[in-house]
């Protein structure tokens, strides 16, 4: 039987290669249940635009783009020759938008436009706030540059170290400067965890850039994971899914969306950015013993990440849906 092929376009820079998402399936070339994820394919029976907000014509591309249309007294639109061109010739009723970036408050009639633009040219469009048209947490992808099948496995990596955060020193919103002061504070506070990350000050004492977050996480028992948003329902990042696939016990920081689609125990909570966070890190981090305590939850909770929350998994039920409708 035939697949039915999933094209994907992205407002990503570098994300042009034909096998983007094939290492979320443990079948070739991009395969799962009814339907193969081909990214670049020329005229796909389905089109996802993952995180995809360069809709306005003759525009420069990513940042730029936005900008100016932003600067325009109103968007732009797309011809209906230019819209085929753009997508693939696949029709509108089989294109379908996911945004993933949070809803942050600085950001928020920005996101309404996106939305609203969105909804000119694909016929589901869904991200992760109740601004969406289709209110949905976000599908799992992660970055941790491992086979499917190796991630699937029981086999637990030689736990050699305590803790490691990996972030980033971007300050674009109130949220990412307290993360930063946070980080501030655990450092100063002489905390025993390893930093890695892009773009963090001088001062902070990182190990650096990563090519695969499974090198500093795997070797550790924890790891902070501490979402750029934490005030919705819906909000829940790749943050979580690289630490538990990488069998760390993930401290996170984040909404209530994890409650929703994990099992209890496999992750804790940190309950705030400040210096009781910091005395309920010292505490946990100071043993393995809750890292012991989770196995049983870290290795379910693992299961689900690959086999159900899998952004492949969801686009293979959403054709599914797709069918039943016709």
């Amino acid at each position: 039987m035939n697949k039915t092929v999933i094209g994907m376009i992205s407002s990503y820079r570098g994300l042009n290669q034909r096998d983007w998402m094939w290492n979320q399936t443990p079948n070739y070339f991009g395969s799962w249940g009814n339907i193969q994820v081909i990214a670049n394919a020329p005229q796909p029976d389905y089109l996802l635009l993952y995180n995809y907000l360069d809709f306005q014509p003759q525009l420069a591309s990513g940042w730029k783009g936005r900008l100016q249309a932003k600067l325009a007294p109103q968007p732009a639109l797309l011809s209906e020759a230019e819209a085929a061109a753009k997508f693939r010739h696949v029709p509108q009723q089989r294109r379908l938008s996911l945004l993933r970036e949070p809803p942050f408050n600085e950001k928020l009639a920005q996101r309404r436009a996106d939305y609203a633009l969105a909804q000119r040219y694909c016929s589901y469009v869904s991200g992760p706030d109740d601004l969406a048209p289709s209110p949905n947490y976000m599908p799992a992808i992660w970055y941790v540059n491992r086979p499917f099948e190796n991630l699937a496995s029981s086999n637990i990596p030689a736990k050699l170290k305590s803790c490691s955060w990996i972030t980033s020193g971007i300050q674009r919103t109130a949220n990412h400067r307290k993360r930063l002061a946070f980080l501030k504070l655990l450092q100063d506070q002489s905390l025993d965890f390893e930093l890695y990350g892009r773009d963090l000050p001088l001062q902070a004492k990182s190990y650096g850039v990563l090519a695969n977050k499974w090198n500093a996480m795997a070797p550790y028992h924890y790891n902070l994971a501490i979402e750029n948003y934490a005030d919705n329902d819906w909000y829940v990042s790749e943050k979580l899914w690289d630490a538990l696939l990488s069998w760390c016990l993930p401290i996170y920081y984040g909404g209530s969306a994890a409650d929703q689609l994990l099992p209890p125990g496999s992750f804790l909570r940190l309950p705030s950015l400040d210096e009781a966070g910091l005395r309920y890190l010292q505490e946990v981090t100071a043993s393995p013993d809750a890292w012991y305590d989770a196995k049983a939850a870290i290795a379910e909770a693992r299961q689900i990440i690959l086999h159900k929350l899998n952004l492949v998994n969801w686009l293979s039920e959403f054709v599914e849906q797709q069918a039943d409708l016709t």
